[in-house]
């Protein structure tokens, strides 16, 4: 799912017609060149090619065409990334599934991650829909075998290990974007074989320390799953 997937092909439109969805539309596209940090009214209406004041009788401050655009956002992102169906015998693999693809969708949606993520201000839709589908998954999890304490900490355990490892990544490509001297630690953190020769090891063998890539996602997600079979093993006992 890519930005412009949010938005639909906007077609040329007559005079006085503009609506809603033509707003949104273009401030995805808009956001696209200039990001969401960028995104103006001013900017959106020269973009729309309309003055400013018919976008704020739609929405009378940016604020309110971001909620909308957040909502958007996450309708696109629940049919990309659906929740886990999750039973006694594929538990493991639907969840693992779901982080994986949770994961990618927001990597490969800057907009999506800024939406949702990183301003993390949403609508009471948006907030009611998202506890709804983590109810269903932590419900899931309860069928597999888990109490509700354990399965809430399970998903609440994957839900963050994957937003976090996100967030952090976009942050860093933020920095790059905006040509920022900021570097990551794990990009500038010294290593050298005399003073730390088992960093050094590790470091040859293709690892980061503390680096939001592939190889230390997968390796804290399974950990996660195998705390909860251990847990699921124990109720069965």
């Amino acid at each position: 799912m890519t930005g412009r997937e949010l938005s639909r092909p906007r077609r040329r439109r007559e005079r006085g017609s503009l609506n809603p969805d033509d707003i949104i539309d273009g401030a995805f596209e808009l956001a696209e060149q200039v990001s969401v940090d960028g995104l103006s009214m001013p900017l959106l209406g020269k973009h729309l090619d309309v003055g400013v004041t018919s976008i704020y009788w739609y929405f009378r401050k940016k604020d309110d065409l971001l909620n909308a655009m957040t909502d958007r956002a996450l309708r696109q992102y629940i049919y990309a990334v659906p929740y886990p169906s999750v039973d006694a015998h594929d538990w493991r693999e639907s969840l693992s599934r779901h982080a994986r693809t949770m994961r990618k969708a927001f990597l490969n949606n800057p907009i999506l991650c800024d939406l949702v993520l990183i301003r993390s201000a949403l609508s009471q839709h948006a907030a009611r829909l998202g506890a709804e589908q983590v109810e269903r998954t932590v419900a899931s999890l309860v069928t597999a075998g888990l109490s509700v304490d354990e399965a809430f900490a399970v998903y609440s355990a994957v839900n963050l290990h994957v937003q976090g490892s996100v967030v952090l990544q976009r942050l860093h490509d933020k920095n790059q974007e905006l040509g920022s001297d900021a570097t990551a630690y794990y990009d500038v953190i010294r290593i050298e074989p005399e003073t730390t020769p088992l960093l050094a090891a590790a470091m040859a063998e293709g690892r980061r320390s503390g680096a939001p890539d592939e190889r230390n996602f997968e390796w804290g997600l399974q950990c996660i799953l195998d705390h909860a079979k251990r847990a699921i093993d124990a109720q069965q006992r």
